[in-house]
């Protein structure tokens, strides 16, 4: 093997693999290399960097890895279809743009668990502070950052039917909230999100391209690491494939995996590291027994409630194909329907008195659609996405073979808990009550989906299991903490019981955040820098945020 030629080999340059990249190479003496399986993220690709062509690459081969659950068995066997960016920034170069950092008491159930206290609200948020640029926040606001990487532009909402549906939340009884990442976070708004002057801004954008001329960085799409190379229980570096050529293999003093939910478990496991009963069965030669790889999985599963509107005022006429040309033309200079990701408005409630903070996410959206690009039959409409934001049901990752090309199985058990099912029945009821309020008559045609023959919690429950899409948040697979199951050391971010490797991305969540998950992973990121560079962390802030029910 030849001598050691980086100090840190990044393995994923998606989210927090281009903040890692960004922040440990801001040390002219660290040399850093990345290793992106997907392809770069051309800046002449209008499908990366225009916001409103977000139904395009989910299901394209050469932006999407095209994940499949294995049958879920409370959703009559189907499979839900996972997209997940093939490219420089991952997912955060095809989502929807919507920055959500989720309820502070989110970090305070983080912080609960041993091991975990300095993973509370008050030690994560100077890393949001730092990560953000919030142009809509004011400058004093103490929960909002000004000169971070990420610009966070706050949705215009022009479109009547965001001010209807505003409105509407207000005649539910759910009073307005300034900013959902604020002080306040239950209540509906006008949300944040990663478009800046009418451009997508992935994490590769904000993080990477700024720094690409760095000396000491070294950037390689299209390069599948098939394994982590290790001398007893020491990463000393990496195996990686590019197209068809011969396997290639690079030491570092470092190995950290950001390859997100699925592909960071994976990873490990086709390494050597994880149930060492399973991974020898399959034929893997075992590195360390750490019985946590690819369990604790978690996700939200959502469904769209599709309204028909009266006046021709949504977004609808948009999607005809004789208008790409103008509407792509207005894009160039910055403006028009393709200029926004139309997620511009939403909000949080819980959705029963039991739960202590918001359980329920609605986005509006002022057209009838899917993330496939498909629409209902008829004309104008428009929709609210909806469903629980912390479900108890708990899935796993597992490899199928010692081949890294085969995808892992993965078994989320969507609707397989009595909380999760009785919280999908509250979280219809709540959207419809939203979209049947005063303030949406003048617009409100009648429910198209899922319909008026859907009414009893049975019906409503049996539409879910045949309607319902991943919100796109796998997450929690490698997580952090010291019990039996943990994966990452909450301290270093280390994998337990090996050297030189670590893990830095959605799969050390303990539980999932109630929100899009983009955010948090990026203060994950942020916050996971400072500790592989041996820095003093942020100082806590003393920012009361606002609870439900006081503190006794």
């Amino acid at each position: 093997m030849a001598d050691l030629q980086y100090d840190f080999v990044i393995v994923g340059g998606g989210s927090a693999g281009s903040a890692l990249a960004n922040r440990l190479s801001a040390d002219p003496g660290n040399r850093v290399l990345v290793l992106e399986a997907g392809r770069p993220d051309y800046p002449w690709d209008v499908f990366i960097h225009m916001p409103a062509a977000l139904t395009y690459p989910i299901g394209s081969r050469f932006y999407d890895w095209k994940y499949e659950s294995e049958p879920e068995p409370h959703m009559g066997g189907r499979r839900v279809y996972h997209a997940r960016g093939k490219v420089l920034g991952g997912s955060s170069s095809i989502n929807g743009m919507i920055f959500q950092r989720g309820n502070p008491m989110d970090y305070e159930r983080w912080a609960a668990d041993p091991g975990m206290a300095s993973w509370d609200y008050a030690h994560c948020l100077p890393y949001f502070r730092r990560m953000e640029n919030c142009l809509a926040a004011d400058p004093d606001d103490e929960f909002r950052g000004h000169d971070g990487p990420l610009v966070l532009e706050r949705g215009p909402g022009t479109n009547p039917l965001f001010e209807a549906f505003l409105k509407a939340t207000e005649e539910a009884g759910h009073p307005p909230t300034s900013d959902v990442n604020g002080y306040r976070q239950e209540g509906f708004a006008r949300f944040d999100r990663n478009v800046h002057r009418g451009r997508r801004l992935s994490a590769a954008k904000a993080y990477l391209k700024p720094v690409r001329k760095r000396p000491n960085l070294t950037v390689t799409t299209r390069a599948l690491v098939t394994r982590v190379l290790f001398e007893g229980k020491r990463a000393v570096g990496v195996e990686y494939r590019r197209g068809r050529g011969r396997p290639q293999r690079v030491r570092a003093g470092e190995v950290i995996l950001c390859g997100g939910a699925i592909n960071s478990p994976q990873l490990l496991q086709l390494s050597g590291v994880g149930n060492a009963k399973e991974l020898a069965a399959l034929g893997v030669d075992v590195i360390h027994d750490l019985p946590g790889v690819g369990e604790n999985l978690q996700d939200h599963l959502e469904v769209y409630i599709q309204y028909a509107c009266k006046q021709p005022v949504s977004m609808q006429p948009y999607l005809a194909k004789w208008r790409a040309p103008f509407i792509g033309l207005q894009w160039l200079f910055r403006t028009g329907p393709a200029a926004t990701n139309h997620f511009e408005a939403g909000g949080f409630v819980r959705g029963n008195d039991d739960v202590d903070y918001p359980n329920l996410m609605f986005h509006f959206l002022p057209v009838a659609v899917r993330y496939d690009g498909s629409v209902p039959a008829g004309g104008h409409g428009y929709q609210v996405h909806v469903g629980p934001m912390y479900s108890d049901a708990i899935g796993s990752v597992k490899i199928r073979s010692k081949d890294p090309t085969e995808h892992p199985a993965l078994r989320f058990n969507y609707l397989s808990t009595e909380q999760d099912r009785r919280e999908w029945v509250e979280a219809v009821r709540v959207a419809r009550r939203l979209l049947n309020q005063p303030a949406m008559t003048p617009y409100n045609a009648g429910e198209v989906s899922p319909g008026p023959s859907v009414e009893t919690d049975e019906e409503i429950l049996a539409w879910v299991a045949k309607d319902a899409e991943t919100a796109l948040h796998p997450s929690c697979t490698c997580k952090m903490g010291t019990d039996e199951m943990a994966v990452v050391d909450p301290a270093s971010m280390r994998v337990h019981g090996v050297e030189g490797l670590r893990v830095v991305d959605a799969s050390v969540m303990p539980y999932i955040t109630n929100g899009n998950i983009y955010a948090p992973v990026m203060m994950i990121a942020e916050r996971a820098a400072d500790l592989i560079l041996g820095k003093d962390p942020l100082p806590p802030s003393a920012a009361a945020y606002h609870r439900h029910r006081p503190l006794p």
